[in-house]
């Protein structure tokens, strides 16, 4: 994936999330120097499976899975110091190094228990599907000019006043909202006086990192969470995320310029899935559902949540595309299907009698869209040995092959199970 005229890379998620982003970026981290994670924050889950251990990382990027690999968290995520401390204990039981090769920029916001608390209570009346993570009123802390960020624990009597107040806009959104939680700011402001010394010898301008990395030739690599059709501005909103999980994001949440990027590599599902509310056009029926469910292991990383399922939607695939800059495919989880003895792909959506060419804007109109499908043979034989494309069936390959026709993009990495191994790279 890497090479002279591919120094820097993107990997977005092409669905609503879900979609193997860790296993991919841990595969890219093998080539890459630096990998910084750029949006998002705890509600992400991405899971590597090496050996017999499984390991979920909701805030540090993948590549610390890979001896020498440096990693940063980006600007723009909203970082959870509680979560972070004990992802990085769980990780150094493990015998992986994280102290010494990870930063987090001077610039990311931080997610305080008032967030989570706000969020909880908003949810009760928006229904939104959210992770109760305080992703979201972190974020419009942020935006609202009003946020904590880690280079801020470096000055806590500064930093102090500033809490306190947050803190009493959050008991005052909360008693609006007739919620019985309250916030003490007292303890808000000694927790933090407790963190600080963890975190900010690990805090850094990563901007400048990424761009001292690029200078000196290094391969970079900018890790996104959740998916396309999450993206707070290009989703299926309200039913999304809190921040910008396409191609563009990683620019500004990474803190270098656009044309700093030479690749975006989409992480796209043989399936369909999503978590909570909101349309999913392709979703299958209730047993063909858990069917999938079963075969995919699909709950959440993050809740435990079960994930709703459907066929593969090449209108959600050529959208994400469009509004990505999508360069190339990793397909993932291909064999879920193998047991499959006919396979439903959805080739177009039809609403009012007229067919519709890409996703709309209007979510009325999307949750009344009838899908379009074709449906391709299965293959009836496992893949999960298979290493070159050569090795798949025919079947299974013709089925990447019209993907690949479908969202006229090549695929250059199929995944065929859980394992770091079981990977083809088929370019």
């Amino acid at each position: 994936m890497f090479g002279p005229d591919r120094r820097c890379v993107v990997v977005v998620g092409v669905q609503w999330g879900d979609e193997g982003k860790g296993k991919i970026v841990d595969v890219l981290s093998r080539d890459a120097d630096l990998v910084i994670r750029y949006q998002g924050g705890a509600n992400a889950g991405h899971t590597v499976v090496l050996g017999d251990h499984q390991f979920i990382l909701h805030q540090i990027p993948t590549g610390i899975l890979n001896d020498g690999t440096a990693c940063a968290i980006g600007n723009g995520v909203v970082l959870d110091p509680e979560t972070l401390i004990e992802e990085i204990r769980e990780l150094e039981e493990q015998g992986i190094e994280v102290v010494g090769r990870l930063s987090i920029s001077d610039r990311a916001h931080l997610v305080r228990p008032y967030h989570k608390v706000v969020e909880r209570a908003l949810e009760q009346r928006q229904k939104i599907g959210t992770t109760g993570r305080g992703i979201g009123p972190a974020y419009e802390d942020k935006s609202g000019r009003r946020g904590i960020r880690a280079g801020d624990l470096r000055d806590l009597e500064a930093c102090a006043p500033r809490v306190r107040d947050r803190v009493a806009l959050a008991n005052d959104v909360l008693e609006m909202m007739g919620a019985a939680e309250r916030v003490d700011a007292d303890e808000q402001v000694a927790l933090l006086e407790r963190l600080a010394p963890i975190l900010v010898p690990l805090v850094a301008d990563t901007g400048r990192v990424a761009a001292d990395a690029l200078r000196a030739g290094s391969n970079v690599l900018l890790e996104g969470a959740q998916g396309a059709l999450l993206d707070v501005d290009h989703g299926t909103y309200p039913f999304v995320t809190s921040s910008s999980t396409t191609a563009g994001g990683a620019s500004i949440g990474a803190g270098i310029g656009p044309t700093a990027i030479d690749s975006v590599l989409g992480v796209i599902k043989a399936y369909t899935t999503r978590v909570g509310n909101g349309p999913l056009p392709s979703e299958a029926g209730p047993e063909e559902s858990e069917q999938l469910r079963a075969l995919g292991g699909e709950f959440g990383a993050t809740t435990g949540r079960p994930r709703r399922c459907g066929w593969f939607d090449a209108v959600v695939g050529r959208y994400a595309k469009r509004v990505n800059g999508l360069t190339d495919l990793a397909l993932t989880k291909l064999d879920v299907l193998d047991t499959m003895a006919e396979i439903p792909v959805c080739v177009g959506y039809r609403v009012d009698g007229e067919e519709l060419v890409d996703v709309p804007a209007d979510l009325n109109m999307l949750g009344r869209v009838e899908p379009i499908y074709e449906t391709v043979p299965g293959w009836g034989r496992p893949t999960g040995d298979a290493r070159t494309l050569e090795d798949l069936p025919a079947a299974a390959r013709a089925y990447l092959e019209r993907i690949e026709t479908l969202l006229e993009t090549p695929i250059r990495f199929v995944s065929v199970g859980t394992r770091r191994d079981q990977i083809i790279e088929s370019r």
